[in-house]
């Protein structure tokens, strides 16, 4: 095929084809959201130029009943030396070249979305399965400690293990039982009546006991969500807010100290060890305030 360049000069008998536009940009703007014969337009009529001068053409344009039909020009290849015309055979090979290209942009586009649109499926299923496995290893943690609890009181009571599992999970209780720590379960019932006992004895300042609740509850959530962050474990005794929403309300500290927080420092602070945080003791918590705050009957039977 001999070299051609494209005029606008003299045209061929009826010959249109969709005009050579920045493929880049053509792939961009498809990324962008924009219909591609939207876009192929717009870049043709505003000339290649920037992509701002793209979308404020298409702006101006918008309500153009023609503005999503891709657009045709004329064939108006001419040779080199500006005398001679292509031969038709020449022209359907220029015309499927052009339409190929134009196939082979979309499908690119196409993938690309598609390619993203499975990355981000796949990030979403690994975070449901991230949480679905910690789901499962607080609920576990939890059963294990109502086992443990359930074989140690049978054994007090003189009573035989009802299963070998039992038996072992009992052993390490009865011989160590200075280091036994109340379980999440027990600790929830605990949990519970101090914020009965806070709410009963305020019973008649709603608001203050409210702001009680949403006080201890940003406390625990802070710590919750982020373990290894020591300010979140860390109150100062002395603060006035603390002091007036937490601890002059019976039964806020003893929240906050089942919840595993100490005194330290000559009582001027308390503290939650990190080794010490129980992600299924501060759901007990979390799980405690949030029954506080929304059931009306909280506190009152």
């Amino acid at each position: 095929m001999r070299n051609c360049s494209l005029s606008f000069s003299r045209f061929s008998d009826g010959e249109m084809a969709v005009p050579e536009v920045d493929k880049q940009m053509l792939r961009d703007l498809e990324l962008m959201g924009f219909p591609t014969a939207r876009a192929t337009r717009a870049l043709h009529f505003s000339g290649n130029s920037t992509i701002e001068a793209v979308i404020n053409w298409v702006i101006e344009h918008e309500n153009d009943p023609d503005i999503d039909q891709m657009p045709l020009v004329p064939i108006n290849i001419e040779i080199e030396n500006g005398t001679s015309w292509m031969t038709p055979d020449e022209v359907k090979i220029k015309l499927q070249k052009l339409r190929t290209e134009y196939e082979q942009g979309k499908n690119f586009c196409k993938q690309s979305k598609l390619t993203r649109k499975m990355k981000e499926k796949g990030l979403m299923l690994l975070l449901r399965k991230v949480e679905k496995e910690q789901e499962k290893r607080a609920r576990e943690k939890i059963l294990q400690k109502l086992q443990e609890d359930k074989a140690e009181r049978r054994s007090k009571l003189g009573l035989q293990p009802r299963d070998p599992g039992d038996a072992k999970s009992a052993l390490p209780s009865q011989g160590k039982k200075s280091s036994v720590s109340v379980n999440p379960a027990t600790k929830a019932e605990h949990m519970r009546d101090c914020l009965r006992s806070l709410k009963k004895t305020h019973k008649d300042d709603d608001a203050r006991v409210k702001r009680a609740f949403q006080t201890l509850l940003i406390y625990v959530r802070n710590v919750a969500m982020n373990p290894d962050a020591e300010k979140f474990r860390k109150i100062r005794l002395g603060n006035p807010n603390f002091q007036e929403r937490v601890a002059r309300l019976k039964g806020g500290m003893e929240f906050l100290e089942l919840c595993g927080f100490e005194k330290l420092e000559g009582d001027e602070y308390l503290y939650l060890p990190r080794d010490k945080v129980d992600m299924a003791v501060l759901s007990a918590a979390l799980s405690q305030l949030n029954s506080a705050m929304e059931n009306p009957f909280f506190g009152v039977l």
